[in-house]
């Protein structure tokens, strides 16, 4: 299959399989929101800026999990697991990685894949070898392989590592176990959809 025509195809994929998941995790969507709005009044949505393909940043969707100004109280953009700034209803959206959801929608707007790399911060990019630059290749995804290795438990170095070899050995039946193996890695906790760790949001 040519180049253009593989691009194509995983195209028409991420759309069908982002608003399959959307229309799926509409009511999770709805309940959350109304949660989110209720406990205090804030935004249910955090965007934040995030570098994609090619280094092409993007504003990236979340439910809020976190008091409305959390980056710029306590640790700022660290976050430790029991952050006193993680809200009641962002414990509970965090426990299952439900607060990556409206990703969904990065998926569809074309800023993200179902499968890849998950997008980082500008400054983790700056620090990134030429090697490591490999990731940047291709979209960023929503579950990748390292998230389904184990991405909490790993070093960052090791956890870059996973994604340069995604890149590098790409094909349907990578992605395929990537996607047998997420919930899994969602139900035994050792799935974090944020690269390097924990972050405000």
């Amino acid at each position: 299959m040519a180049a253009g025509d593989e691009a194509a195809v995983n195209r028409a994929a991420d759309i069908a399989g982002a608003a399959l998941g959307l229309a799926l995790a509409s009511p999770v969507l709805a309940a959350a929101a109304i949660a989110i709005r209720l406990e205090d009044g804030g935004p249910i949505l955090y965007r934040q800026r995030r570098v994609g393909r090619h280094g092409k940043e993007f504003e990236l969707l979340k439910l809020r999990t976190m008091v409305v100004g959390a980056e710029r109280q306590g640790a700022g953009w660290a976050v430790n697991e029991g952050d006193p700034r993680i809200t009641r209803v962002g414990r509970l959206l965090r426990r299952g990685s439900l607060d990556e959801l409206p990703q969904l929608w990065n998926v569809v707007r074309g800023d993200m894949s179902l499968i890849g790399p998950r997008p980082t911060l500008r400054y983790q990019v700056e620090r990134y070898t030429p090697r490591q630059r490999k990731r940047l290749e291709v979209k960023p995804g929503l579950t990748g392989w390292a998230q389904v290795h184990g991405r909490a438990r790993l070093p960052w170095e090791e956890r870059i590592e996973l994604d340069v070899w995604y890149v590098e050995h790409r094909s349907p039946r990578v992605d395929l176990e990537i996607l047998l193996r997420t919930p899994l890695a969602l139900f035994t906790g050792t799935y974090k959809g944020e690269t390097g760790g924990w972050r405000a949001r």
